[in-house]
């Protein structure tokens, strides 16, 4: 019975080596090539801009097509499959009208997928491949709202997935990216788990594989630290009592061992364990709008609006309507995503944004007995900062300079609010802020003198990750070595004294 408990242990010790060797490896992909997604940058790009000329058919009429009887969230005007159309995002789900007649469209077909192809990349051959619930690269929550999917490649080999309620593109993957996050994210989050029947324990998979390494890893220094002889050296001289590659695997991990530990704790973290992050109460965001988003705030037309717009120079590709403290504005997006507001009643006068007075009062309307800490960003900090678009938070805009305001709600909340276009465009609740160094700074090194000095950050996480696959790799050479010898004799046979000298192995 001892024997295959020992035999157990180092298998177990193999496997979790090879794992966290996977991680560096995929780690060090990932910081080049992310996970597939649709940025708003390329989403804007591919729109025409918006034309007033037979186009649209007033907000009541919209509403009163869904025949909803609460209020939408959010309400924008943009051209899908070369058509205008109205999205209205009602929590989780997405209606979608056209612009033109007035009718709400009850599904995307074959047909619209293709359209909706042609009008991301004109000129490209497009083959259909179908519906798809979800695939290798739209694993992301974030598209629960466009499922099923309808899966459409391009003649260059990208894939572009379809929402089958709006008829939009909402994520291209292309072949160079899929090819590398086969060894990168895909690998890295164990999505070869996500999708079949194991897809419902992924999340308690990798929390407790993360576990198991942590300990392991916390172990492996403890034991590191105790065969290191800080004082006194071993008769041969040395302070390590081993050779060959136990000795690389020893010092490696005295010199990089902190640094995986923190690496495969903060990965833990990632997954939100437990719940630890998560607030029991948060703020309650619709008192920031101040009343429901319904026709009778908004007067202003959309085909007004595209023109007004049009003659203050920006060519709208995408119209949005927003109540920020109870006043009604249009919002226009371009194609680089400058942004301008109309007020929807008044002589139209155009704002390049809204004051920090009148922020401060919609966000007052969240707690309005409470006073409110405020502070205006004209500089990233360690809470507000923008990532690089491939990385895993790329595609959340961080726009300068931003206003933030702090509550002594129980979570002790924080609002990012953009002037530009007041809205909220980041929310940080005490959890999200311990997240925030648990994960996001022990994990990707988000601290901003490295994050704006590149080289600096590269040669850093570089450094870091091929000490981490040092110790890895060693120890699972280690440990298959050990497998492979021949069983020990039995007690009973005489044994062999041992030698004095140095040991070219971990175990005694």
């Amino acid at each position: 019975m001892k024997r295959y408990l020992y035999l157990w242990h180092r298998w177990l010790g193999i496997g979790l080596c090879l794992l966290m060797a996977l991680w560096f490896v995929s780690g060090l992909v990932m910081m080049y090539v992310g996970y597939p997604k649709l940025t708003p940058r390329e989403h804007l790009a591919q729109l025409p801009a918006l034309s007033a000329g037979d186009c649209c058919v007033p907000l009541a009429q919209v509403l009163a097509a869904v025949d909803e009887r609460q209020a939408p969230a959010a309400v924008r005007l943009t051209t899908v499959a070369g058509q205008p159309r109205y999205l209205l995002r009602y929590g989780q789900r997405v209606l979608a009208v056209d612009a033109r007649s007035g009718q709400r469209l009850a599904g995307v077909d074959e047909q619209a997928a293709r359209a909706a192809a042609r009008q991301f990349a004109p000129g490209r051959g497009a083959s259909y491949q179908g519906l798809v619930d979800e695939d290798a690269w739209t694993h992301s929550r974030a598209l629960d709202a466009d499922r099923p999917l309808h899966r459409v490649e391009l003649d260059d080999g990208t894939l572009l997935y379809v929402s089958s309620h709006s008829g939009e593109v909402v994520r291209d993957a292309t072949a160079s990216e899929r090819s590398w996050n086969w060894l990168g994210a895909w690998l890295h989050w164990l999505y070869p788990l996500r999708g079949g029947t194991l897809d419902r324990w992924w999340g308690d998979i990798v929390i407790y594989l993360s576990l198991a390494a942590t300990l392991m890893t916390l172990l492996g220094i403890v034991v590191g630290l105790l065969r290191w002889r800080f004082a006194k050296p071993y008769r041969s001289g040395a302070r390590s009592p081993y050779r060959g590659l136990a000795r690389w695997h020893h010092i490696g991990g005295l010199a990089f061992g902190a640094l995986a530990l923190t690496w495969i704790f903060s990965g833990l973290m990632s997954m939100n364990p437990w719940r630890l992050f998560t607030t029991p109460s948060p703020l309650d965001m619709a008192a920031y709008q101040g009343a429901e988003l319904r026709a009778e705030a908004f007067p202003l037309p959309a085909q007004q609006a595209i023109v007004r717009l049009r003659e203050a120079g920006l060519n709208a590709r995408e119209l949005h309507w927003r109540l920020v403290g109870g006043s009604a504005y249009l919002l226009g997006v371009d194609a680089s995503g400058a942004t301008a507001l109309l007020p929807a009643e008044g002589d139209g006068t155009l704002l390049h944004g809204l004051t920090d007075a009148e922020l401060l009062r919609a966000a007052q309307a969240i707690r309005p007995q409470e006073r409110l800490q405020v502070e205006r960003l004209n500089a990233y900090d360690f809470y507000y900062y923008a990532r690089a678009e491939h990385s895993m938070l790329g595609h959340l805009e961080r726009p300068l300079p931003a206003l933030r305001v702090r509550f002594d709600d129980p979570a002790q909340t924080w609002l990012h609010l953009d002037p530009r276009t007041g809205s909220v465009v980041g929310r940080l609740d005490a959890g999200q802020r311990t997240s925030r160094w648990l994960f996001a700074l022990l994990h990707s090194w988000d601290w901003l003198p490295l994050l704006q000095n590149r080289p600096l950050w590269d040669g850093w996480m570089w450094l870091a990750s091929l000490g981490g696959l040092l110790i890895c790799l060693s120890g699972t050479l280690l440990g298959w070595r050990r497998l492979r010898r021949r069983p020990r004799p039995s007690p009973s046979r005489a044994r062999p004294a041992r030698s004095a000298g140095r040991r070219d192995t971990l175990y005694p």
